[in-house]
């Protein structure tokens, strides 16, 4: 039964839904590179919230939806930007979900790295961003799982130059336990994260990211780059010391990236392998057998669909990711901590629903036809 479905320009057109989903299987981790999927949280649709109060998670359905995750052989990264760190999840749930999912992930058997931030202070002086990471810090070790340090707001107001960045990350390296993943977000993902590294030049910038790795490259596994920028990921990758990874975060040139080229190539950690998990493990599998061409014919058709969901302002993507996880069957509604669910527009929303339609990415399409019916008679669209 055909669709009709709303279009920016304001119109509505029919669309005949895909009748037959992708068949993808879970399976055992990759071998040729290290993927993990930034991993969305599920909301409590029945908590009595308000948009700046404390978040209510539905923790039963956010610990299922890391098990399927896991079950394609994907590693977790747990409390990132996905997850709404910053944009409606806050530190204390942040906490519970870090605790929750490492021993999950000790269960399970999968592996996990958890976000390391500063999100229990808005702002402070460097001392006190100094301790916000290392209670985080503490906290990640203390469960078991990898720490990703992530780019801190309160750490972009307080210093005033790539010194106290040094200072800071010097710090937090040497007293780490094992080695972490430096996480680099842009002002894309987070506009207060603008001239993070002391300078808004960004090949100045870099050069600072890279004196920090070299002053402590025995305790850095890698680096996430989120400046959806491919040629400045792959120049940064050329520059990293031996043995230290980079893990693309570039939702946009993705593929070519983690395909790589005569020099290397990226691992991934991406907010994109949420919605497209199997389809991704897939891919990844035929390039463990040294099929470049077969990994890109599977995945740079997703592109079109991570560009949508991550198109300006792209601090919003999570709510495409949620949307997605719904319309899939992950979980039982529609509705984001922090009410995020209304950060896009329906025919922003319904474009994502055609795309991931057409990319066979629903394991039930009728209960995703169904779903997409009952959203759009809600915006007063009936069939």
């Amino acid at each position: 039964m055909t669709l009709r479905l709303p279009y920016p320009d304001g119109g509505l057109r029919a669309y005949e839904p895909h009748a037959e989903p992708r068949a993808l299987t879970p399976g055992a981790p990759f071998t040729s590179r290290t993927v993990f999927s930034a991993a969305h949280v599920v909301a409590d649709p029945l908590a009595d919230t308000t948009p700046d109060g404390p978040a209510a998670v539905d923790w039963d359905a956010t610990l299922a939806f890391r098990r399927h995750l896991w079950s394609h052989g994907l590693g977790v990264a747990e409390a990132m930007d996905t997850a709404q760190r910053g944009m409606g999840l806050d530190w204390p749930t942040a906490a519970e979900l870090i605790r929750r999912s490492a021993a999950e992930a000790k269960v399970s058997g999968g592996r996990i790295a958890c976000g390391v931030g500063t999100d229990q202070i808005t702002a402070g002086t460097l001392a006190e961003v100094r301790a916000a990471y290392e209670e985080q810090l503490a906290l990640v070790e203390e469960s078991g799982a990898q720490a990703v340090l992530m780019a801190s707001r309160a750490l972009a107001a307080a210093a005033s130059g790539p010194e106290e960045y040094l200072e800071v990350y010097g710090h937090l390296l040497r007293q780490a336990a094992e080695p972490v993943v430096l996480h680099w977000l842009g002002p894309m993902f987070d506009p207060a994260l603008e001239g993070y590294w002391g300078s808004a030049d960004l090949d100045t910038a870099t050069d600072t990211f890279l004196d920090v790795i070299a002053a402590h490259p025995d305790k850095v596994d890698g680096i996430k780059v989120s400046l959806l920028d491919a040629r400045r990921e792959v120049e940064l990758r050329r520059r990293l010391p031996q043995g230290v990874r980079c893990y693309t975060g570039d939702d946009f040139h993705y593929p070519e990236l983690i395909a790589g080229d005569e020099q290397g190539f990226s691992h991934a950690l991406l907010g994109i392998f949420d919605p497209l998990g199997p389809l991704a493990a897939e891919a990844v599998r035929v390039l463990d057998t040294g099929d470049t061409g077969g990994f890109r014919e599977l995945l740079d058709p997703t592109v079109e669909l991570s560009r949508h969901l991550f198109q300006a302002p792209t601090r919003f993507y999570k709510t495409g990711v949620v949307f997605l996880a719904w319309l899939a069957g992950h979980q039982s509604h529609f509705t984001m901590v922090g009410g995020l669910q209304a950060a896009r527009s329906l025919p922003h929303l319904a474009h994502a629903y055609r795309l991931a339609d057409g990319l066979g990415l629903f394991p039930d399409p009728k209960l995703a036809e169904e779903r997409m019916r009952n959203l759009l008679s809600l915006h007063g669209v009936n069939q």
